[in-house]
């Protein structure tokens, strides 16, 4: 599968990393040229514009900051129109710990408004380092990650991507629960902003997978 990753900081890293191990083809491209050509380097891949990775790619990872998703947006056009797009952008303020977008719409439904591409959102939840952990395991269970969209496709190759990554996927629904994830997020940033050791800030349990107290 080919991937555009649209960003090269630490997120763009990891979960770059962790796709070209599994043997898919990537494409990188960020705000700084160099930290893009750097990581490309590492991974044995290739770098390029924001747009021209945005066209390389089966699927898009949108992996910026949330202040720099406005100029993304603006150089990828419509360069992932009919595409899976995997949004992993928090639109959180780190003052209150708050969302910085509009109440009841989400950054992930914004994206796909602009861009017509098919938005998952996915990978927003956990710090970089948990990302880096290999794999990333709790307790001898696979970390699971949630996410949400509207379009099949796309929920299936998201799905297919969270494996590569060693994690188990959760689908949640459709894209309009990526408020939710995004509010979620604002809970998660604040308790990293207080200390909690990131590698321990999400651990989801699947019901089969608990253990029977009774």
């Amino acid at each position: 599968m080919r991937i555009g990753v649209l960003g090269a900081g630490s997120m763009a890293d990891v979960l770059g990393t962790r796709w070209v191990e599994a043997g898919h083809e990537v494409m990188v491209a960020g705000r700084t040229e160099a930290k893009a050509r750097a990581l490309a380097r590492k991974w044995g891949a290739r770098s390029g514009t924001f747009r021209e990775a945005a066209e390389f790619g089966d699927v898009a990872l949108l992996a910026v900051l949330y202040q720099g998703v406005p100029a993304t947006l603006a150089a990828i056009g419509d360069a992932v129109r009919g595409k899976p797009v995997l949004d992993c952008t928090n639109p959180v303020e780190v003052g209150n710990f708050t969302l910085v977008t509009e109440p009841g719409v989400s950054m992930a439904q914004h994206i796909a408004h602009v861009t017509g591409g098919h938005v998952v959102k996915a990978f927003n939840l956990c710090h970089a380092r948990v990302w880096e952990m290999d794999p990333p395991e709790f307790d001898g269970r696979r970390l699971v990650v949630p996410h949400c969209g509207d379009d099949p496709v796309a929920l299936d190759l998201a799905s297919r991507l969270i494996r590569d990554t060693g994690c188990e996927p959760l689908p949640v629904g459709g894209l309009r629960h990526a408020h939710h994830l995004e509010g979620m997020a604002a809970v998660m940033i604040s308790l990293l902003f207080g200390g909690l050791d990131p590698r321990s800030a999400f651990n989801l349990v699947r019901a089969d997978d608990r253990v029977d107290n009774d």
